[in-house]
């Protein structure tokens, strides 16, 4: 045989061994999504507190957290650069500032040189400003809102979803608990994504009220862990 036709049939028994390991893989993720259900409608305590189905509570949090922080950060950078460049508008029509913003206790830094930045991002001048301003505002107040919600859920401020979490988390948001098609954080993360897309705030309150109604409330950690996402 020819070194060529030689390795031809290597590959070919790659190919081959490759197709039980892909197997396996998707075997694995049913396996995951199975347990994640089970985890939500079993009683809480019945699969215990440790093992894969604890591992997959930890990790919810965990990641739906880190995706809205992401968020929260972008908002924050967008939204400084519009309250900066408003300002600096103002400032040279002489024009009576607009009133502060509503519903962020947060005052933006400048980062930035207003007199080459702002008239190169806002062609439109202070109106496109003050456009973009009102825009980033409501789009900071939906992450923010949402960050809260999220810790709110986490009744224990143990950084992690509990079974008995998740369920009410879910229960919340009118979502199937039993949905093996997506899991919880996929699932998480695209009604995050929802809300942002549409700025829907009213959703997120909608939620949190929901799990107020079930003795969640916002604690001292959460919010130094806000004060500190805001700084």
């Amino acid at each position: 045989m020819s070194p060529a036709g030689g390795h031809s049939g290597h590959n070919t028994i790659n190919r081959r061994e490759s197709r039980p390991t892909v197997l396996y893989f998707v075997m694995i993720a049913a396996l995951v999504r199975i347990l994640v259900v089970v985890s939500l409608v079993l009683p809480a305590g019945v699969l215990g507190a440790s093992g894969m189905a604890a591992a997959i509570e930890n990790a919810v949090f965990t990641q739906f957290a880190r995706h809205i922080i992401r968020q929260v950060h972008q908002d924050k950078a967008a939204f400084s650069q519009a309250s900066t460049c408003l300002s600096w508008f103002y400032k040279g029509s002489k024009a009576v500032p607009s009133p502060p913003a509503q519903g962020i206790v947060w005052s933006p830094t400048a980062v930035l040189d207003p007199a080459k930045h702002c008239p190169r991002q806002y062609p439109g001048g202070m109106e496109s400003a003050r456009d973009d301003f009102a825009r980033t505002q409501t789009l900071l107040s939906v992450s923010l809102t949402s960050y809260e919600f999220a810790l709110v859920a986490d009744h224990n401020d143990d950084h992690t979803y509990n079974a008995t979490e998740l369920r009410d988390l879910f229960a919340s948001l009118s979502l199937d608990p039993t949905d093996i098609s997506r899991s919880p954080l996929e699932i998480l993360t695209n009604r995050f994504d929802h809300w942002y897309r549409i700025r829907n705030l009213e959703e997120v309150m909608k939620g949190m009220s929901l799990l107020y109604e079930r003795g969640y409330r916002v604690t001292a950690r959460d919010r130094a862990e806000l004060d500190r996402v805001m700084k």
